[in-house]
C-alpha cells in the first residue's frame, strides 16, 4: 500500500468553520476547516446517502441534514443514530497553500 496524496483544494477556499466537497478520481470528499485543521471524509452520510456538505458543521462533528446523524470528522464515527455505520476518513497534507488528501484504498 502506497501513499497516494492527491491535490484537491486550496487552503484559502476553505476559511475556519467552513466545509467544501471535491470530487476526485470518483470519489466524493467533504473538506472541512475545524480551528485551521483540514478533516478530510466521505461526503455521503452512511444512513441514506444524503450530502453531509449541506448539513452543519460544529466543532469536528458534521451533522446530516436529511435525519440528524452526527459523525466525528476526525475518527468517521457515527455519533447519533440512526446513522451506524462510520464514515471513510482521509489522511490530509497542507503544502505551499493546497491542501492533499490521501487517497490509498
Amino acid at each position: 500500500m502506497t501513499d497516494r496524496f492527491v491535490k484537491v483544494a486550496a487552503l484559502d477556499d476553505i476559511g475556519p468553520g467552513k466545509m467544501q466537497c471535491v470530487a476526485v478520481d470518483g470519489r466524493r470528499i467533504l473538506l472541512a476547516n475545524v480551528g485551521g485543521e483540514i478533516l478530510a471524509a466521505d461526503e455521503f452520510c452512511t444512513h441514506e446517502d444524503a450530502s453531509l456538505c449541506t448539513g452543519s458543521l460544529k466543532g469536528e462533528y458534521v451533522k446530516c441534514p436529511l435525519h440528524g446523524s452526527r459523525f466525528n470528522l476526525r475518527t468517521g464515527a457515527a455519533m447519533e443514530e440512526p446513522a451506524e455505520e462510520p464514515l471513510r476518513t482521509y489522511p490530509v497534507r497542507v503544502e505551499d497553500g493546497a491542501i492533499l488528501v490521501n487517497l490509498v484504498d
